[in-house]
């Protein structure tokens, strides 16, 4: 596909949320909420739950599974309130050494008036200082979209993977032909020109591994699966200090860290 056709699939409505992913792949997940400051923001889904027997915190940036539940979620857009939620739960997995798994499907944080009143800004970068010095490991996936800064504040991992039709980028293509071009009619040029698609950020070192989905979810479930029980595997045996080192070298390197 070219890289706009990869960008349409990776937003269509016909394309399995984090949720279902959540529901296949983590047993008895309880969902937490609130950020204990203002309000709960439904766009990021935050809770505790089991796998393969073992204690994780699970981070999900949801868009929804139909049009009522996109709305109340809008769209996977995070408020300032998610990232601090997220924040929360990273913080008590980082007391109790629970790994953090997420899951990331976003067009970008909320960018509207109040947003930005509440801090958005300032809860992303947060996320992303506090992310780099966890001393338990952090496992992500962009399963569709990992638009800008609201992808990467659920991104700061040890391992970043992406499903193979996801797209990864600081701006959306209709954005860059607006702001590169002068031209939003070219934005199938800026969708090739931000190299977005998950073989190029393998091939820039900036995700570790590109995950099979196929049709469906069963398959793609099981590739996540795959790739958290692999990074759990890797990080199992290593210390707190270990731990924030691989993750510092990887961002420092924008490549892998050898284990």
């Amino acid at each position: 596909m070219s890289a706009y056709e990869k960008v349409t699939a990776a937003r269509s409505n016909q394309r399995p949320s984090a949720m279902r992913y959540i529901e296949q792949i983590i047993d008895d997940f309880i969902e937490l909420h609130g950020d204990r400051r203002y309000a709960d923001d439904p766009a990021v889904v935050a809770g505790l739950g089991y796998f393969e027997g073992r204690c994780v915190t699970v981070l999900a940036l949801e868009k929804g599974a139909d049009t009522p539940d996109r709305l109340r979620r809008n769209f996977g857009s995070s408020q300032p309130e998610g990232y601090r939620k997220s924040l929360w739960h990273m913080r008590q997995a980082e007391k109790f050494n629970r790994p953090v798994l997420c899951l990331i499907d976003t067009a970008g944080a909320a960018c509207g008036i109040a947003a930005e009143e509440r801090g958005q800004g300032q809860a992303i970068a947060e996320n992303l200082w506090e992310m780099m010095g966890l001393s338990v490991p952090v496992l992500s996936v962009i399963i569709g979209e990992g638009g800008s800064g609201g992808a990467l504040a659920l991104a700061a991992a040890n391992r970043v993977y992406m499903l193979e039709n996801a797209v990864y980028s600081v701006l959306s293509p209709e954005g860059a032909a607006s702001i590169i071009y002068k031209d939003a009619g070219k934005v199938k040029e800026a969708a090739e020109a931000l190299k977005l698609s998950a073989p190029d950020m393998l091939a820039f070192g900036v995700i570790e591994g590109i995950l099979e989905e196929g049709e469906g979810c069963e398959l793609a479930a099981a590739s996540i699966r795959a790739a958290f029980r692999e990074g759990l595997a890797a990080f199992r045996r290593m210390g707190g200090a270990r731990i924030r080192l691989q993750r510092y070298e990887r961002f420092r390197g924008m490549g892998g860290f050898p284990l």
